[in-house]
């Protein structure tokens, strides 16, 4: 079968409409992300014209100080953790002693460890202070005992608050002590 220039005529019309519909819909398509990436690109540049780098600087050093805040903090409880385990040995005798006088410790607190050196000899030493609540004649017994149990360490100081029996308020004591052991090379 022949075809004719009128048959040749109406399939390169065809052929151009289909190709013309293509890239319409092709161009269509484009122009449709092109719209949506303009879009984005305006919302974003709206919320970095928003965001003020002033803002992040002046959080940037508060960020730090409390970074070298919590950097202290962090080194004096290292320092606390680390010491000799001697210092609880000593605060188990402290609530032992007391436990077997009747005698209630209302509060320890310490400096913590100090370099001393007795007769020439390096030692630490703990000094401890100490409040101590109940009867009269237990609280004497407390202080001899804890003074005996004390192999290494002495009452340095020793304040005694005796109150009246009709009142309610018990007898109390504020012992300071100090505790020494030899210093590790």
């Amino acid at each position: 079968m022949k075809l004719g220039k009128k048959s040749w005529l109406f399939i390169a019309i065809g052929f151009f409409l289909i190709a013309l519909v293509s890239l319409w819909t092709v161009y269509s398509q484009q122009s449709g992300v092109k719209k949506q990436l303009k879009e984005e690109l305006t919302l974003a540049n709206s919320r970095l014209g928003s965001i003020q780098i002033e803002q992040f600087a002046n959080n940037q050093s508060e960020l730090e100080q409390q970074l070298d805040e919590i950097i202290k903090q962090s080194e004096a409880a290292r320092g606390t953790l680390s010491q000799p385990m001697n210092s609880i040995i000593i605060s188990d005798i402290l609530f032992s002693t007391a436990e077997a006088n009747s005698v209630n410790i209302t509060e320890v607190s310490s400096s913590g460890m100090t370099n001393e050196e007795l007769s020439g000899v390096p030692c630490l030493a703990l000094p401890l202070t100490a409040s101590v609540e109940g009867d009269l004649s237990n609280l004497v017994a407390f202080i001899t005992q804890l003074n005996g149990d004390l192999s290494t360490g002495f009452i340095s100081s020793l304040d005694m608050n005796i109150t009246d029996p009709a009142s309610n308020q018990k007898p109390s004591v504020n012992i300071q002590m100090v505790i020494y052991t030899r210093k590790e090379s």
